[in-house]
């Protein structure tokens, strides 16, 4: 428990920019799936959405752990019915809330007002360890932040928990969208239980019977369970979205009006051409 309140004591930010420099450096050295030009104007429009995202968080951050705190100081939630051991109970919380954000992440994909938002992480058609950073601010304050307080309220999972969920998440982030070759034994071994970068790389698809499909981002087994699990071979992937395919529409300035801009979906489904 001390190893765990050491590095939840680490400022996020600083871990942030140890995974994007260590990542970034490997798929500058190292051999990728795929060849994408024009990399650091690509970090730079990305880190944009990040820089935003640091400052509505110090406002939006602290009504969250206030929220919760309010939430379990009351007892609220079902994890207060039962009496669990310390780390089971760690282990449950980290589990709840990355079930709840594979409902809501399958909610983006099918509520059109919600997709607005979520499909500016969709657009990247050049997908790498960056393309963590590309998540429209109002989506990651106003749905997914709001559904970490959801899951508090409904099960009694606590700040701490939620701190240790994030560290995880961003390790999962960085390693599900880096363009970098992995062994293919990961997908039958650890991807049983865990999302693999072949298994994100299914959900940045442009064709869309992939896109609404491998909504976890640490258990991929919710989308074993649930019916979404899809596969496919790398080779045969594009990412992005086809709307999305220019060099305008892939700045930072454009992608952030996106939302409130009627954007046509191009389907690429091969049943449709």
């Amino acid at each position: 428990m001390d190893l765990i309140n050491k590095l939840l004591g680490i400022d996020p930010n600083y871990i942030v920019i140890g995974l994007i420099a260590f990542f970034f450096s490997l798929e500058q050295i190292m051999q990728s799936p795929f060849s994408f030009k024009k990399r650091i104007n690509h970090l730079f429009q990305n880190v944009l959405f990040q820089i935003i995202l640091v400052f509505l968080n110090i406002f939006f951050v602290t009504f969250q752990v206030f929220s919760i705190e309010w939430l379990n100081g009351n007892n609220i939630g079902l994890l207060y019915l039962i009496e669990l051991p310390v780390w089971v109970k760690l282990c449950v919380s980290v589990a709840l809330y990355d079930i709840t954000a594979y409902w809501i992440h399958r909610g983006t994909h099918k509520i059109p007002l919600l997709w607005r938002f979520h499909r500016v992480h969709h657009s990247d058609t050049t997908m790498d360890s960056s393309t963590v950073f590309r998540f429209h601010p109002i989506e990651l304050i106003l749905v997914f932040g709001v559904g970490n307080i959801i899951t508090a309220a409904l099960f009694g999972t606590d700040v701490f928990s939620m701190a240790l969920y994030y560290f995880i998440l961003y390790v999962f982030f960085f390693f599900e969208h880096a363009n970098l070759n992995y062994p293919k034994w990961l997908n039958s071994s650890l991807g049983l239980l865990f999302v693999m970068p072949d298994h994100h790389r299914v959900h940045h698809q442009q064709e869309q019977i992939y896109t609404d499909s491998n909504y976890a981002d640490i258990f991929i087994i919710w989308d074993r369970l649930f019916g979404t699990f899809k596969m496919m071979p790398v080779e045969d992937m594009k990412y992005g979205l086809a709307e999305f395919d220019t060099d305008e529409k892939q700045s930072f300035l454009y992608l952030i009006k996106s939302p409130f801009i009627n954007i046509k979906r191009i389907k690429t489904d091969k049943k449709s051409e």
